[in-house]
């Protein structure tokens, strides 16, 4: 699949979110788009809603590659018809080649970073609902952080969210934001 190169005002365009699972997307995500004034999307509660099933279940009863197939289908889809939303991505979606591709030409990207530290303060809330992280070693998920971290690095913006609140970061991106869009030539 070819993904155009949309050329669409910078305060139309998506605000994608990535980051590793348990980053704080979610919740930033909807404390950003209340601000903003703007719809928020989870695609992975999209794709549940879509295919009338968890995600675990999916993972479970169908496999990662065919979930993989879905948030392709709904993300790609999602960039090229879709404006002024705050959205925010699985852990793992931005892997996928077509999908970084399609965000990153028709949204403004950013990556909530965390340290491995950081993270794993969280883990424990977080191993029941991320079937990715079950049946792993916590060396085997610290290598998964690794090397999702670099493929992250290709965005438009990072924030670190290691010590700052959920409202704190949000209203980062909100100055941030309008600043890039009073720019804007």
């Amino acid at each position: 699949m070819i993904i155009k190169n949309i050329d669409i005002p910078l305060n139309q365009k998506n605000i994608i979110l990535i980051g590793f699972m348990g980053a704080g997307k979610t919740t930033i995500g909807q404390l950003l788009a209340e601000k903003l004034g703007r719809r928020f999307l989870d695609a992975d509660q999209e794709i549940e809603r879509l295919h009338g099933m968890p995600v675990t279940e999916i993972f479970k009863s169908l496999g990662e590659p065919a979930f993989r197939q879905m948030e392709k289908d709904y993300i790609v889809e999602l960039c090229q018809q879709s404006r002024e939303q705050v959205v925010s991505l699985g852990g793992g979606s931005f892997m996928q080649d077509e999908i970084r591709s399609a965000c990153l030409h028709s949204g403004i990207v950013y990556h909530l970073d965390l340290t491995w530290e950081s993270w794993k303060e969280r883990f424990a809330e977080l191993i029941d609902t991320r079937p990715i992280l079950q049946s792993r070693s916590i060396e085997e998920i610290e290598e998964l952080f690794n090397s999702r971290k670099i493929i992250y690095a290709d965005n438009h913006h990072t924030v670190n969210v290691d010590t700052l609140t959920p409202e704190q970061i949000a209203d980062h991106m909100v100055r941030h934001l309008r600043t890039q869009w009073e720019n804007e030539v």
